[in-house]
């Protein structure tokens, strides 16, 4: 099962840190791989994003999600809704030195066949998405 997971501190209050990551039209910002974002439904628990990603060759890939979990200041999690890979992930913060400990996990469970071929792109893009902490982190303290 690929899996990847970061933690960084970012000079930033913990409620600054979770409302950005809260709106996910934030995404563009930080996360590269997304080409577009849109949110289509709800706030908080249950909300709905339809995004698309960079795939193979730069084809737009959807990757659409819902926000499975929202606990202000402490966690939002999410899984993927659309598209041939369905990883779930969380970001929890806790207050930590002059700002906030943000930790950042994905996980997704892929059959044999999908194990066997595209295993190695899937870890390879959550690899990507856990590095781009670095930019959120450069964002965020601007």
């Amino acid at each position: 099962m690929p899996e990847a997971e970061r933690s960084i501190t970012i000079n930033r209050p913990v409620a600054d840190v979770f409302a950005f990551l809260a709106d996910g039209l934030t995404a563009t910002k930080w996360r590269s791989g997304v080409l577009d974002i849109a949110h289509v439904s709800g706030d908080g628990l249950g909300a709905i994003y339809r995004q698309g990603v960079k795939g193979p060759m730069g084809r737009r890939v959807a990757a659409d999600y819902r926000i499975t979990e929202y606990t202000p200041t402490k966690r939002i999690a999410f899984e993927a809704i659309a598209g041939p890979v369905r990883p779930r992930g969380a970001y929890v913060m806790e207050p930590g030195g002059d700002g906030t400990r943000l930790t950042f996990s994905l996980a997704a469970k892929l059959g044999p066949v999908q194990r066997l071929v595209m295993g190695r792109m899937v870890q390879q893009t959550m690899d990507a998405e856990i590095r781009a902490l670095d930019t959120l982190k450069t964002v965020l303290e601007d």
